[in-house]
């Protein structure tokens, strides 16, 4: 899941203040399940910026809510087609993938970003997130029986513990927990620790984002004439 976080209003209101009718645009996956751009984050956070807009006095400016499935697929935006004439700008609570989908459907409306999109993560407790994985493109939590260290490891080892651990304690924050042990104590039970017998390669990170946008084509799903762009 995508996690992100929203901005603060006077952030929002000072993007947006300058337009006379703003769509506030929320999104019905991740940000919904993390409690951040959902249909009920985008009623409380459209409330709140009419209210701090009206406090510098550009009560004139309407702001209007409304949300859709996904943001981040163009048949969802389509929902969207033909309110969008109406307003002058956009601000989207949906990742960044979102914000940049409805900035490319749209190319003559000023669209902005309502969150911060943080990271990819799972719900640990009631109202905390944590991430999990940095989408570097070379999943290898195969040899590390499930525990991310590029992700959960403050220095992204990949050989085993740096030696600044104290009592499964990451030496960045007692309050993190050392992803080595997490790797070791996993292994050990289930009886695999003769894998660290054998050097790691180093990671491959041509497949993160060094290289710009990356793109995944399933050739097999494409449309005919509908293909990837050259």
């Amino acid at each position: 899941m995508i996690v992100a976080d929203r901005k603060k209003i006077p952030e929002i209101r000072d993007m947006v203040k300058d337009h006379e009718r703003v769509l506030l645009v929320g999104c019905g996956t991740c940000v919904t399940v993390c409690l951040a751009g959902g249909e009920r984050e985008a009623g409380i956070i459209g409330s709140a910026l009419r209210m701090s807009l009206k406090i510098i006095g550009r009560e004139a400016v309407t702001v209007h809510e409304c949300t859709i499935e996904r943001q981040c697929e163009d048949a969802f935006i389509d929902v969207l087609a033909q309110r969008v004439g109406d307003y002058d700008a956009i601000c989207s609570l949906g990742c960044g993938a979102g914000v940049q989908a409805l900035a490319e459907r749209f190319p003559g409306k000023a669209v902005y970003p309502g969150l911060n999109t943080q990271f990819i993560g799972i719900l640990e407790s009631q109202g905390v997130w944590t991430e999990k994985c940095a989408a570097c493109g070379n999943c290898r939590l195969d040899q590390y029986f499930g525990i991310c260290p590029i992700t959960r490891c403050a220095k992204r080892q990949l050989n085993g513990p740096c030696g600044g651990s104290r009592a499964g304690k990451c030496e960045v924050s007692d309050g993190t927990d050392c992803a080595w042990q997490l790797i070791c104590d996993r292994a050990k039970s289930l009886d695999k620790l003769d894998v660290f017998d054998v050097l790691m390669p180093a990671q491959d990170w041509s497949t993160s984002n060094d290289g710009g946008a990356r793109k995944v084509v399933r050739e097999d799903q494409c449309i005919a004439g509908m293909g990837p762009k050259a």
